[in-house]
């Protein structure tokens, strides 16, 4: 079972997450050879301040 987890800037519609689920899920069946029922995709939600990228907290 393949666990793909994506973290993310808080934000993003369900309706774009359901894209994404849909897309990434194809590329890896295709890719991979993995059955769609098998691939798991978990969304992690986090605030912009709570990311930091050069030095720098991006809040």
């Amino acid at each position: 079972m393949p666990l793909i987890e994506i973290k993310m800037y808080e934000g993003r519609t369900q309706e774009q997450k359901q894209e994404l689920v849909e897309k990434i899920t194809a590329v890896f069946e295709e890719v991979a050879d993995a059955p769609r029922d098998h691939v798991w995709i978990v969304f992690r939600d986090v605030p912009r301040d709570q990311w930091g990228m050069g030095g720098e907290l991006q809040g």
